[in-house]
């Protein structure tokens, strides 16, 4: 009977810590994001234009996508989306993960930062149900960067997202057709509780908010402040 009370304890003991660990990964992913975000609005003439952000229905910030293969090559990476709400100020972020492929010659390993400005309503509404892809369901062409946003083509002019990304150290705009997005649902749950829906996190209907996922808020807001 000793042994199985002190199996008892211990699952007991591990169930009472769990809380303590859930969300950890999360938190380092948007602390992550934070600094991808700093780093990236801080480098000079190279910065993504502020009137564009304010202007922005949602940002999205997607830490060291990795990107590998050998003729066929794939791409993946986790981050955060906020979207404006309609009293002007940015949501509490949700996390989200990103994939997609690619044909062609190339070999090696690479890691780049992505950030994803969303210029249209409709592109949000695809985030909430889930799933989206760029290109197909958002047109997407790289941004402009600088101190203005003024678009410099007809692509860039139509499109409904400005892509960007940074590698080695550089950053410009990059083109991600056929890149998908999708809600991170299990990330989301370890951080903001159970059954909590990217909907409701948008909406403001959460309370339990880590200092990391309130830091990202805050610095868009920072940066899109006029």
């Amino acid at each position: 009977m000793r042994p199985f009370l002190l199996a008892v304890a211990a699952c007991l003991s591990l169930f009472v810590l769990a809380p303590a660990h859930a969300g950890e990964e999360e938190n380092q992913r948007a602390e992550n994001a934070v600094r991808v975000l700093k780093e990236i609005m801080q480098a000079p003439d190279k910065a993504i234009p502020r009137d564009l952000l304010r202007e922005a229905h949602a940002i999205v910030v997607v830490p060291d996508v990795i990107k590998a293969g050998l003729v066929v090559g794939g791409r993946h990476g986790n981050g955060l989306v906020a979207v404006k709400t309609r009293d002007g100020t940015w949501s509490n972020p949700v996390f989200v993960s990103m994939t997609g492929g690619s044909v062609g010659f190339q070999a090696g390993v690479s890691s780049t930062d992505v950030v994803l400005v969303f210029r249209t309503q409709r592109g949000v509404d695809s985030i909430v149900h889930g799933k989206f892809t760029l290109g197909a369901d958002a047109s997407a062409a790289a941004g402009p960067v600088g101190r203005t946003a003024q678009a410099s083509t007809d692509a860039q002019l139509k499109a409904e997202i400005y892509s960007y990304s940074r590698a080695r150290g550089l950053f410009a705009g990059a083109a991600l057709d056929g890149t998908a997005i999708r809600i991170d649902n299990d990330a989301n749950q370890a951080v903001y509780g159970d059954g909590v829906t990217a909907r409701r996190i948008f909406e403001g209907g959460v309370t339990q908010v880590p200092n990391a996922v309130v830091d990202f808020r805050d610095l868009l807001e920072e940066y899109t402040a006029k």
